[in-house]
């Protein structure tokens, strides 16, 4: 076991750098009333926090929550550190470093079970592998059926549709015959009071029957 622990610089500052710091806490814990084994159960509190914090930010780093404690608890360490370093009179602790001191075990305690039992994201599941192709229809090996050609039925006749009978040629009215027409037609309506017909405009013009009931079908 002790084989596979590598001994380097890194590691030797790591131990040097936590003994200080837990020296720090455990220093100003004391100056704040907290005496005994309780002045060593706080640096303990306050890295054991700040370890549970990095382990939660590690596996989700947009987790405010696991942020929020862990700026916590480095502000509560490097916040002893600063202060036991000359800058505070540890003989004489002000009230509200010591208040601050006799609340962090509830803090610290808060932190961590709400970083516990805190829910992690639920992992993706990997989609559901395509389900297997259906496999074919099986193939039957008849070979007395592959000489047999199969029947095909006479087509029956399909009855013939009657012919449409042929549309009628309408007879093509120049344009100056249907003015020439219009006006007769007009003297005629004037004198008469009553619209021209086909024979009488046949015999007004002295043309063909057909060729003057399609003048009077442009004039209705």
């Amino acid at each position: 076991m002790f084989r596979s622990i590598r001994i380097d610089a890194v590691l030797i500052q790591a131990v040097i750098a936590g003994a200080l710091s837990f020296a720090h806490l455990h220093d100003l814990a004391e100056a704040a009333g907290q005496s005994g084994w309780k002045a060593w159960a706080y640096p303990v509190s306050v890295d054991l926090l700040l370890v549970a914090a990095w382990r939660r930010l590690r596996g989700a780093r947009r987790d405010r929550s696991a942020w929020t404690w862990f700026v916590i608890a480095l502000v509560a360490s490097l916040g002893a550190n600063v202060a036991t370093a000359g800058l505070l009179d540890l003989a004489n602790v002000p009230a509200w470093l010591r208040i601050l001191v006799a609340g962090w075990p509830a803090l610290a305690f808060l932190g961590g079970t709400l970083l516990v039992h805190q829910p992690t994201q639920p992992t993706p599941t990997a989609a559901p592998a395509p389900a297997a192709a259906a496999d074919p229809a099986p193939v039957i090996d008849r070979p007395d059926l592959a000489d047999e050609e199969p029947e095909i039925a006479p087509a029956e006749p399909v009855p013939a549709l009657p012919e449409a009978p042929a549309p009628a040629s309408v007879p093509v009215v120049p344009p100056a015959l249907v003015d020439h027409a219009r006006k007769v037609a007009t003297e005629h309506r004037t004198r008469t009071g009553s619209d021209i017909d086909t024979a009488t405009l046949r015999a007004r013009l002295g043309i063909p029957e057909d060729l003057a009931g399609a003048i009077v079908a442009q004039l209705a």
